[in-house]
């Protein structure tokens, strides 16, 4: 064999310097692509993570704020009772203006036939005709379901009409709606709450945190001295 001949057959083997590091240029970009490919969804995934968890923080934020709201709303003595249209036990609907001219009691208690809420609607019943001789019409109001609220009249044979407000609109309006706790727990709720409307329609008395013991007698007092 030629000297030039074993020259160009020492080129070619394939475990040649020459031959490795081609081999190793060809293998580089693609290992730098398939490295890349491999990140990218990754990266995506941890930035949909990022923003899943942002949203739910801010959804968190947003419905804490709402409960604070609803804590917070409340009317002041002097202001204008807010308008309200509700079905009451009988099937009827009662509103605000079916009382202008004359006092109104609107005492909001969180569930029909429940201890405190019994012995508060009694109370009411039994100074039922004083409250009338005073010019004050009296409404209980809770967001019992009708069926619920005629079980409870009827069981107790109270003499006030009871109004259903399921939807909460007339409760938050007059800030009988907001938070409350039990056993560590947070919750929203009904607030036992009173309210007396003048008969000017403004709200001339505002009771929060009832007692209910000795509370619509104390009512009463306050109506007749308007």
């Amino acid at each position: 064999m030629s000297k030039k001949s074993r020259k160009k057959s020492s080129k070619t083997p394939s475990g040649s310097p020459t031959a490795k590091k081609k081999a190793l240029k060809t293998r580089a970009p693609t290992q730098t692509k398939s490295a890349k490919t491999q990140r990218a969804p990754a990266s995506k995934s941890a930035g949909t993570i990022a923003k899943a968890g942002s949203h739910k923080a801010a959804s968190k934020q947003l419905n804490s704020s709402k409960s604070t709201a609803a804590a917070k709303s409340g009317l002041a003595e002097g202001q204008k009772a807010p308008a309200f249209r509700l079905p009451r036990d009988g099937g009827d609907v009662v509103t605000l203006a079916d009382y202008a001219g004359q006092k109104l009691v609107l005492f909001f208690y969180p569930r029909a036939d429940t201890p405190g809420c019994t012995r508060e609607a009694i109370d009411f019943t039994r100074l039922a005709d004083a409250f009338a001789a005073a010019g004050t019409a009296v409404l209980g109001i809770s967001a019992d379901p009708l069926k619920a609220q005629e079980k409870f009249r009827d069981k107790h044979k109270l003499g006030v009409p009871l109004m259903s407000d399921e939807t909460h609109e007339m409760l938050e309006a007059y800030g009988a709606w907001g938070e409350k706790s039990m056993y560590g727990k947070s919750f929203l709720g009904i607030l036992r709450t009173t309210v007396l409307v003048g008969s000017d329609g403004s709200v001339a008395r505002v009771w929060r945190n009832i007692r209910v013991d000795g509370h619509a007698d104390e009512v009463l007092e306050a109506a007749r001295s308007l």
